[in-house]
């Protein structure tokens, strides 16, 4: 689990888009229904990759109880 789920998952949700795009029906909304599921499925992908990353390379380390610190814990 790294960051090769980040770029699969992308090429999933652009296969997604393609796909709604092409199989919108022509009608006058055309325009407004592929442009609302498109920004629909980007915005997914971006909250998703947003916190998957988030957790993969958290910004802040764990803070020490009890008097032993994270970088002396051996495994």
């Amino acid at each position: 689990m790294g960051g090769w789920n980040i770029i699969m998952i992308g090429f999933g949700a652009s296969i997604f888009i393609a796909l709604s795009y092409i199989s919108i029906p022509k009608g006058p909304n055309q325009t407004t229904i592929r442009t609302s599921l498109i920004l629909t499925i980007i915005c997914c992908y971006l909250m998703w990759a947003i916190a998957y990353l988030a957790q993969l390379h958290p910004l802040i380390t764990p803070k020490s109880v009890g008097g032993i610190h994270h970088e002396e814990l051996k495994f």
